[in-house]
């Protein structure tokens, strides 16, 4: 996954000779990926953030989020940890929020702030995106490194979903 990611200009890691794997990955970072696996598309007519100014590297990704749905605030909080939760619902969206039918096996997605992410979070499961962090839980509020997320992308454009 991060060689596909290095080869495909999704990201050039932290160094020229490091990818730092094991760091948290911020929401800026995740959605900067999906923009360059979208083929950093230009966006038009941006949208104010309170937290995102255009010398940001991840202003147009930033722009082309919101565009897509992937951001609903006026705040993006760019340099915070990109959780479980978040990250499949970003891929999802990036999808184009396919329909999915299939039920949760997940009992930690019980509180009324994942009513909103279920169906990503199914979506992303039914896909082979991701697995649960256990039979029973999906551990939607644990942080994901920048592994992960190279991971969860390659596996989403392994089957033409990003």
């Amino acid at each position: 996954p991060v060689n596909w990611a290095v080869e495909k200009g999704i990201t050039n890691g932290t160094a020229p000779d490091k990818f730092s794997p094991n760091e948290k990955c911020t929401r800026a970072q995740i959605l900067t990926f999906l923009w360059r696996a979208a083929g950093s598309p230009t966006v038009t007519n941006p949208f104010p953030y309170a937290d995102v100014y255009e010398s940001d590297y991840f202003y147009m990704a930033a722009q082309w989020a919101k565009k897509n749905g992937m951001v609903e605030h006026y705040a993006l909080y760019p340099n915070k940890s990109c959780n479980r939760m978040m990250s499949v619902y970003y891929i999802w969206c990036a999808a184009g929020k396919p329909a999915c039918s299939a039920s949760l096996k997940f009992t930690d997605l019980n509180k009324p702030e994942h009513e909103n992410y279920k169906e990503a979070i199914a979506w992303a499961v039914e896909q082979g995106i991701t697995n649960g962090t256990s039979e029973t839980t999906f551990s939607p509020g644990s942080t994901c490194t920048r592994g992960q997320i190279v991971t969860f992308l390659w596996r989403a454009a392994q089957k033409g979903l990003i």
